[in-house]
């Protein structure tokens, strides 16, 4: 039996790392240690050196990491508080409409109990794929910090749809809206 060849066993350092997608060796970083360029000048085909493994993934930023962290931490306390007067839909609703100096009080208790329930669970289901693309884009070392408030921005438009469902439908507004625009 004999032995053949592996591939790239007769290939000169040069061109395996020209065949590797790598700098010559001339054009290596500096700061490379000097044990990886002789591994791979003196190694097997397929070994791969510590620069080119670090210089494939790109540069840390603490700052975003630290900035999202912030944000995502924000964010799911002001899901928690937010999602829990959801719940609480038609006290919320009456405070609106005292603030707002709408005669009357918020009647539609029906749907509020179920567009809340909803726009709470928009809150946490927003949070938590906001999070998970956070997270993913951190450990990929890319930009993450804008992330979170697109996240949120997209959340809250959706919940704000689904607490005006029953807001548009309660007798009180309607007369309300139906006065200040004769």
């Amino acid at each position: 039996m004999t032995d053949r060849p592996q591939y790239g066993e007769y290939a000169t350092p040069e061109e395996q790392r020209r065949l590797a997608g790598l700098p010559p060796v001339d054009a290596a970083p500096e700061d490379a240690a000097p044990e990886a360029a002789v591994a791979t000048a003196s190694g097997p085909a397929d070994a791969v050196p510590t620069g080119a493994a670090s210089a494939a993934k790109p540069a840390a930023r603490p700052w975003d990491r630290v900035i999202t962290i912030a944000l995502l931490a924000y964010g799911i306390v002001n899901v928690f508080m937010t999602g829990m007067s959801y719940l609480d839909l038609p006290t919320v609703m009456n405070q609106s409409m005292n603030i707002l100096g709408i005669d009357g009080e918020f009647t539609n208790f029906d749907q509020a109990k179920i567009w809340g329930t909803t726009a709470a669970i928009v809150l946490v289901i927003g949070w938590v794929i906001t999070a998970w693309l956070s997270m993913r884009r951190l450990r990929r070392g890319r930009l993450t910090w804008w992330i979170p408030l697109v996240g949120a921005a997209v959340t809250m438009i959706v919940a704000s749809i689904c607490i005006s469902v029953p807001m548009m439908s309660d007798p009180a507004f309607i007369a309300y809206l139906d006065g200040s625009t004769r």
